[in-house]
């Protein structure tokens, strides 16, 4: 593990600081907390925390004694001076001398003592950190000292490895046990420069910033060292499919059988989750092991994973191209004994507690694919994306592990109290969900005009959205390189949405270009050119986009921009107008040959929206073309007013969210008798 500490940066941190009225020992808590937070080895998504105890004044301007942690929600690696919030450090230690304390107690008391209400919790190992004495605290989960404690005698080695340079705490669950235990152990060592917290992580202490920081470096590299030393083979092999199927095959038939059947509303009102998907010959070597439910099903590598991970990830049959309907028959059967399993798990625990909890969804946030990869599984790609990364520190864990002895977290009772744990759960079901959460939208187009406010408008409603364009540079999120008019490359662009987030949900065809001349004049190039955009390319999307949610079984929406020149023609825009007429109808044909599949389709016809396609100059030549003024073209309609690209993507997220409405039209043009359907 490298120090990476400066004595230049550590001073340039302190000025910075200082230029905000913040004191020199926070500052330095935050710039060594980054250098923990910036390397995933130590640190992921919200694991870990670090303090200082210092002075600040309170409301009366008198210095008293404080502790800065961490507070909840803050990430080590971009954590600024409010992720430290300041507690009183006085009452917190008075805490030591009870025999017990509940979590919602404790999280009580913390508030109460904040310097500054507005401050988010501080970390749940608040006095853990109290009751230590030492100045700088710091606190990782590192791989390294995972993977030598998460062993049947791991007490053992980190004894050995360590001996009187850290003390070793026997596993308890965080909270104000935790903190009495690790001040027992702390005050029968006083001079240790760490603790190693048994199948758990690792604090290591100094009198400054520096000292605390690199004697973390230090210890873990000790056990970095000795998980090199060990060479034992793992992870024999299995025989696998000598074709697999890819994952975006295999991604939606999972997202299917994942999904939770709603009550009512049909396929399309199923609550379903977001994918994200990792593969390498690490997680190859890992899922296609011969073992794989011996060392895959021991339970978490650290105890906040459970959190994130659930209490063990789900294992598929291996998939092998042309056979993916064998593969959801066979997954199928395999989710539904997960399922069983998570219930009697849940049972078996549940029963024994004071307190009954109430039952998590048996859907697993982490799938291995044997020849394929694993996939993370959340209600959104950011949740996706942490069980992800929790996932492939877990293969790197447990190969560590499998290398030196045998992997063994700790025991399954342990992981239902800290996946049951009331404080993490209300964290992490807080936040009511946006109206399109957990939905996958594809806008073709997406990278400006209409499709760029449409995408932004399905985004503010939570929806995943990709953007698929000919020029993606300056797309913000996931952005795929794609010509609508080549079919070969709308497949590989609805393949890698399918592989990135698990599926499609809703397809906003939207990328269209105009020509004009007066049809009796114009070439056939012209006419064919435009088809290709204006109506070819609406149906390989649409295509494609059915080819996915028909795998997914899922329902869908398939939502056009058709233009009102599909029902109004203007003069001398035939070449616009004819491919869009055409494309209003093919939007009513995949309404009435796929509505048995769930899916929807509707379009959005919207007239006179400056844009990219409409140009100040076309603006100019419409107008002349109707013998009216710039002005009058642009708000010529009943209100009088002049429609934008947002008032069109509120339309297309309406028709969105109409789950039973189909094959409907919808007119954003300010009013306009003429083009009014009839």
């Amino acid at each position: 593990m490298e120090n990476l500490w400066s004595d230049g940066d550590a001073k340039a941190a302190i000025a910075r600081h200082a230029a905000k009225g913040i004191n020199g020992d926070l500052a330095l808590r935050v710039y060594t907390t980054r250098l923990l937070g910036g390397e995933p080895r130590l640190v992921l998504h919200g694991g870990g925390n670090t303090s200082v105890k210092t002075r600040m004044a309170d409301i009366t301007g008198a210095e008293i004694d404080v502790l800065c942690v961490k507070g909840s929600g803050w990430d080590m690696g971009t954590i600024e001076a409010p992720g430290l919030p300041a507690v009183r450090l006085q009452p917190l230690q008075e805490l030591h001398g009870l025999q017990a304390l509940s979590d919602e107690d404790m999280v009580n008391v913390q508030r109460s003592n904040l310097l500054d209400s507005k401050s988010p919790n501080p970390s749940v190992e608040t006095l853990l950190h109290a009751f230590l004495p030492h100045k700088f605290i710091d606190h990782t989960h590192s791989n390294a000292v995972l993977a030598l404690t998460d062993q049947p005698d791991g007490e053992a080695l980190a004894a050995d490895l360590y001996g009187k340079r850290a003390a070793l705490v026997p596993y308890v669950m965080p909270g104000f046990a935790l903190a009495k235990k690790c001040s027992e152990v702390g005050k029968a060592h006083p001079d240790v420069e760490g603790l190693i917290l048994l199948k758990h992580g690792i604090f290591s202490m100094g009198a400054t910033a520096e000292e605390a920081y690199v004697r973390m470096i230090d210890l873990v590299t000790l056990a970095e060292k000795r998980l090199a030393k060990a060479t034992r083979k793992i992870f024999p092999g299995v025989a696998l499919p000598a074709a697999p199927a890819s994952a975006a095959d295999v991604a939606p038939i999972l997202r299917c059988l994942f999904s939770i059947p709603a009550r009512s509303g049909g396929r399309e009102a199923a609550q379903r989750f977001v994918f994200e998907f990792r593969t390498g010959p690490e997680i190859l070597a890992f899922v296609g092991g011969k073992e794989i439910a011996r060392y895959s099903q021991q339970g978490p590598v650290t105890p906040d994973h459970a959190i994130r991970t659930k209490n063990l990830p789900f294992i598929a049959p291996a998939p092998e191209a042309g056979k993916l309907d064998a593969f959801a028959k066979d997954t199928k059967a395999a989710l539904e004994k997960f399922a069983a399993d998570y219930h009697a798990y849940f049972t078996r625990h549940n029963g024994k507690l004071v307190t009954a909890k109430k039952e998590l969804d048996p859907i697993p946030r982490v799938a291995l694919v044997p020849g394929l990869g694993l996939f993370g599984i959340g209600n959104t790609s950011k949740d996706a994306k942490i069980a992800a990364d929790l996932a492939e520190t877990t293969v790197a864990v447990i190969a560590d592990a499998e290398r030196l002895g045998t992997y063994e977290c700790i025991p399954e009772p342990d992981i239902f109290d800290i996946e049951y744990w009331s404080l993490e759960q209300a964290k992490l079901s807080a936040a009511a969900e946006k109206p399109l959460a957990r939905r996958i939208v594809v806008v073709t187009g997406g990278a400006s005009g209409i499709g760029a406010a449409t995408a932004a408008a399905f985004a503010r409603e939570g929806a995943e959205v990709a953007v698929l364009d000919r020029d993606v540079s300056k797309v913000k999120g996931l952005g795929i390189a794609c010509d609508v008019t080549d079919p070969a490359s709308v497949r590989a662009a609805f393949d890698k949405v399918s592989a990135t987030y698990g599926g499609v949900d809703i397809v906003v065809s939207n990328a269209g270009a105009a020509w004009q001349g007066r049809i009796g004049d114009v070439d056939d190039a012209t006419l064919r050119k435009s088809f290709e955009l204006n109506f070819w390319a609406h149906q390989s999307v649409a295509q494609n986009a059915v080819r996915v949610m028909r795998r997914q079984n899922l329902g869908g929406c398939l939502l056009f921009n058709t233009s009102k020149q599909a029902v109004n023609p203007g003069p001398d825009f035939g070449p616009y107008g004819l491919p869009k007429a055409a494309t209003l109808f093919l939007m009513r044909q995949y309404a009435l040959d796929h509505g048995g599949d769930g899916i929807r389709a509707n379009a959005v016809n919207a007239d006179r929206i400056r844009t990219g396609l409409l140009t100040d100059d076309m603006i100019a030549q419409r107008s002349k073309a109707r013998g009216l003024s710039e002005a009058d073209y642009m708000g010529g309609n009943l209100l009088g007013l002049e429609v934008t690209a947002d008032d069109v993507a509120q339309a297309f997220v309406s028709l969105a969210k109409a789950g039973k409405t189909t094959g409907a039209v919808t007119t954003v043009d300010g009013g306009n008798i003429a083009a009014a359907l009839r």
